[in-house]
């Protein structure tokens, strides 16, 4: 197991900034009414409810170019 120690200030604006987060995904489940989990869809739902279809050769050439982005953003020391 690995420790890994930081500032109490640093690990105070962590806090700070996750209660932010937390504050905000209340606010936007309080507008939009509670979610339970039976309740999502995923893509695939999605797509048949409106009736999405794509071509094998279209996905193929945006998964190629999403990936040629991550190396080029890993390579830059950054992430998509």
């Amino acid at each position: 197991m690995e420790i890994v120690s930081i500032e109490r200030k640093t690990f105070e604006a962590m806090v700070a900034k996750f209660d932010r987060f937390v504050s905000r995904m209340d606010a936007i489940c309080h507008r939009h009414g509670e979610k339970k989990m039976s309740e999502w869809m995923d893509n695939q739902d999605v797509c048949r409810i409106h009736k999405t279809y794509y071509r094998p050769e279209d996905v193929e050439l945006i998964v190629s170019v999403v990936e040629d982005r991550r190396k080029e953003a890993k390579f830059k020391g950054k992430t998509i």
